[in-house]
């Protein structure tokens, strides 16, 4: 009879084990809380810094300026709103696409269609897919072009353009700590 007693308790004992082997298994494949921290990095916006072309080390504000990307009719919202008022915006890059366009328009909401002014950007990059985290999935890190990293054209207005010149500054759209293009107007 004591070994009938033995015997069962080395297979509780087994089934024990067992049991927490498989509940730590469980445990240690899952990661913290599955939930993307908010200050992780992911996908960065490209920063543009708007400079005085007469005075190249001023920054200049903009005006009543609405970004709106080609083939949608809403603008980036950029601080709560789709009107742009200051010396730097930040922009999507499509996630899709090698090349994004986008309609830059001063004085958009400008009554008097003469004040306003519309200048188109194009611009050309390699994308790379870089995994963050179960939680966070994959970020899109950018690379403008070497060759032609973007294309300037006047809008359909013919009208003079206002943006007088584009600088690109940082290639790399890693993060949005630093400007990736400058423009001068």
């Amino acid at each position: 009879m004591e070994t009938d007693t033995n015997i069962q308790n080395e297979m509780i004992m087994k089934y024990i084990l067992i049991v927490l082997l498989a509940i730590s298994a469980t445990f240690s494949s899952c990661e913290k809380d599955d939930i993307c921290d908010a200050n992780t990095n992911t996908t960065p916006l490209m920063i543009i810094d708007f400079y005085d072309f007469n005075d190249p080390s001023t920054l200049k504000s903009v005006t009543d300026l609405t970004i709106i990307e080609e083939g949608m009719t809403e603008g980036v919202t950029y601080s709560s709103s789709t009107l742009i008022n200051g010396s730097t915006v930040s922009i999507p890059l499509k996630t899709t696409a090698d090349n994004v366009k986008y309609k830059f328009i001063l004085n958009y909401e400008n009554e008097d269609p003469l004040f306003v002014n519309e200048d188109d950007i194009e611009f050309f990059y390699a994308r790379t897919e870089i995994f963050i985290s179960r939680a966070c999935g994959y970020a899109i890190n950018y690379e403008l072009t070497q060759t032609n990293p973007f294309e300037l054209s006047d809008g359909p207005a013919s009208d003079q353009k206002w943006i007088q010149e584009v600088v690109v500054l940082n290639r790399s759209i890693t993060n949005e700590y630093e400007t990736h293009i400058q423009i001068y107007h």
